[in-house]
């Protein structure tokens, strides 16, 4: 009797401390997420958007960024970004393929 008494108090802690892990991981996951939401938000329009990427090479891409009202291209690599230029808006560059 005396196995079966101190298999029910392992049972306990064991059922306790899986209680106390869940708890914390959930005190963690909103403590992370009252920390991203007192982050200084930006008001107003984004000045800086990522429009699109392509992968060409194991570890090479390149970007189209929006910078205010410019678009930039940027090959990145592992261990560097270049501007590769700067590209017409999207809407100016329909419109100059059906004009032509």
């Amino acid at each position: 009797m005396g196995t079966a008494g101190a298999s029910g108090v392992d049972w306990l802690r064991v059922s306790g401390s899986f209680v106390l892990v869940l708890l914390l991981l959930g005190g963690m996951l909103w403590l992370l997420r009252r920390m991203k939401d007192m982050q200084v938000r930006h008001k107003g329009p984004a000045l800086l958007e990522l429009r699109e990427t392509i992968h060409v090479g194991p570890r090479q891409k390149v970007a189209l960024l929006r910078v205010g009202d410019k678009h930039v291209l940027v090959g990145i690599g592992p261990q560097q970004l270049v501007a590769l230029g700067e590209v017409q808006p999207f809407a100016r560059l329909e419109g100059s393929l059906s004009e032509s």
